[in-house]
């Protein structure tokens, strides 16, 4: 199997779970529709904030914001560390507090798949 092969499986797999194919340079900033601002950029926080607010409605707002900011700065210089990070964060939730009533707080989860 050639890696070109091994792409488009993927791609067809993806698909058939519901996710759309869109060619790199069209998310570029000179792209005909930008989801970054530099080529340095490697999340698309817009579509990461509709993903965190699509699976968590019932999640305050300030924690949901909370959740992107913990994913965007992983605070680890190491790029290992970071993705090591990134990957317990995917699978696992991003640690949020929200709900307080009356000085307490609730601790939970923030989905981001």
């Amino acid at each position: 199997m050639t890696e070109d092969q091994l792409e488009q499986e993927t791609l067809a797999w993806l698909a058939d779970v519901g996710y759309q194919h869109r060619h790199g340079p069209e998310l570029a900033p000179d792209g005909s529709t930008p989801e970054r601002s530099d080529y340095r950029q490697v999340l698309l926080t817009g579509r990461l904030r509709q993903a965190i607010n699509l699976l968590n409605p019932s999640v305050t707002q300030a924690a949901r914001d909370d959740a992107l900011k913990q994913v965007l700065d992983l605070g680890t210089p190491s790029l290992l560390a970071a993705n090591r990070q990134f990957h317990k964060l995917l699978l696992n939730g991003v640690p949020v507090q929200y709900g307080a009533r009356q000085g307490s707080c609730r601790l939970s989860h923030a989905t981001l798949s």
